[in-house]
């Protein structure tokens, strides 16, 4: 009911595991809840794929339908680590999302919120890299 009468495009859904620190053992798999997720009607969806425990989950996307209006925003780098992501590695997760729902339908992103997770300067960093390896994919994916 929360969502009755607003514009699809302009609402924005995060699917977030909890940024907790501890093993994620117990997060439920991408798989089984995704359908869940695309019932939701908002114009893009966000969720984690940049940290260890859902990185393999971006395969979830060669046999779930993505509806034609939406979009996706997966989290490329992660905000549970210190370590700043290569840029080429960015772009290999862009480019993975976008040989699966195309690449119109991807809007790279963090995992969840820097803010209470790393240093500013490393958010920052992580931010950087985010940008380098979104024009890498970029290039790519329009040659």
């Amino acid at each position: 009911h929360a969502l009755k009468g607003l514009p699809r495009d302009r609402i924005r859904f995060h699917l977030c595991w909890g940024s907790w620190h501890g093993p994620h053992t117990t997060d439920i798999a991408m798989r089984d809840i995704v359908d869940v997720m695309l019932k939701i009607d908002a114009g893009a969806y966000s969720f984690e794929a940049g940290n260890v425990r859902h990185e393999h989950e971006w395969s979830v996307w060669k046999d779930t339908k993505l509806p034609d209006d939406r979009l996706i925003l997966p989290g490329v780098v992660s905000h549970a680590t210190n370590v700043v992501e290569h840029l080429e590695l960015v772009a290999e997760r862009i480019g993975r999302f976008a040989g699966l729902v195309g690449r119109e339908r991807v809007i790279a992103s963090t995992d969840c919120g820097l803010g209470g997770r790393v240093h500013a300067d490393i958010a920052w960093a992580k931010l950087e890299t985010l940008a380098q390896g979104a024009a890498i994919a970029s290039r790519q994916l329009w040659r």
